[in-house]
């Protein structure tokens, strides 16, 4: 009893630039919050994290911030991160830790030596033991129930926040990769210069997140509807509402969706002759909050000339395939680093 009192918990981390998604063996997901912090630069205090951070982008008075500590996958902001890693620990764990948590954490497989140990160090300055990395693409083949320890060729696209990730794998290893640093964050900022541009309305990066979620689509919209969107007029600098169709989003959302596009034909361009018709027939996978956007299956599948799914529960994936894989450190060691 008494050493199983003492067994560390073990925990899997997406920290993305968007979301943070944390599951706790044996518990499931535990915590699912963006990772925002919001703080008063001036009494070098943390405000608010997460979603109380969240709904206050764009909203806060003078002297305080709104901010992400990550940008494209990688730590932006090392004091920030850690605050925030700190409560999510704190909200996960509790109070008493009798034994340091063995943690799975995803990384961009692009991540650079620097903001590899950037991120270790935070989890390290909040508690973590044992430090697992394992590359977001393969975190996310695992999660979507890929056959990744075969034979055979299995393309998958991670859609986070911050980056794209596409690799094929194969034998539980990556055998060409590519990362498009942008890709729902960017749908977002695509969104607010198509307003000013095409109406002379600002809008905020909360309101255009709205609007990808509920309106925007990588296809054509059969049957738009009308909707009305408040800002502020781009000319007069006053308050302005206007009125467009539903379809206009399918506009901006392309110019992002053509480069990730393009990221999957630079992988496929790489990938070895042997594992591509494994590709054709199996298709490829989307994972990431990303891939819930509509239509966006159907547009990948036209533009590479593949079929095209998405994973189940997008937005968890990658967390559930680091809980699969600290789980059975050995049959997934070819692609986790150890710190």
């Amino acid at each position: 009893m008494i050493n199983k009192l003492f067994t560390p918990q073990k925990i899997a981390i997406d920290f993305g630039t968007a979301n943070c998604v944390m599951i706790v063996e044996g518990k499931g997901v535990v915590l699912q919050e963006p990772t925002v912090v919001a703080i008063s630069p001036k009494e070098k205090k943390v405000l608010a994290i997460g979603e109380d951070a969240k709904l206050m982008l764009g909203k806060v008075p003078e002297g305080v911030e709104s901010k992400r500590p990550l940008k494209n996958g990688g730590i932006s902001n090392y004091r920030l991160a850690e605050a925030l890693l700190k409560r999510f620990f704190k909200k996960v764990l509790g109070g008493v830790v009798l034994a340091k948590p063995e943690v799975m954490v995803a990384a961009p497989a692009g991540l650079t030596s620097v903001e590899e140990r950037a991120l270790t160090q935070a989890l390290s300055s909040v508690g973590a033991g044992k430090i697992y990395i394992l590359p977001e693409p393969v975190a996310a083949a695992i999660g979507a129930g890929l056959p990744i320890n075969q034979s055979t060729g299995n393309l998958i696209v991670n859609l986070g926040g911050g980056t794209a990730e596409v690799a094929v794998l194969s034998l539980n290893g990556v055998v060409a990769y590519e990362s498009y640093r942008g890709a729902g964050d960017v749908i977002n900022e695509a969104i607010i210069n198509y307003l000013k541009r095409k109406h002379n309305l600002i809008v905020g990066e909360v309101t255009a997140e709205e609007l990808k979620i509920k309106y925007a689509s990588a296809m054509p919209v059969k049957n738009p509807i009308e909707i009305e969107i408040k800002g502020k007029n781009s000319k007069t600098g006053q308050p302005d509402i206007i009125k467009i169709g539903s379809g206009e989003f399918v506009e901006p959302t392309r110019e992002v969706l053509d480069n990730i596009a393009n990221s999957v034909k630079k992988v496929l361009a790489k990938t070895p002759p042997e594992l591509m018709s494994d590709i054709i027939d199996n298709g490829m996978v989307l994972s990431g909050g990303t891939a819930m956007l509509k239509g966006i299956d159907e547009f990948l599948t036209k533009a590479i000339g593949i079929p095209t799914y998405v994973a189940e529960d997008p937005l968890t994936c990658v967390a559930r395939g680091l809980e699969i894989a600290i789980k059975n450190l050995g049959a997934y060691k070819r692609s986790i680093r150890i710190n």
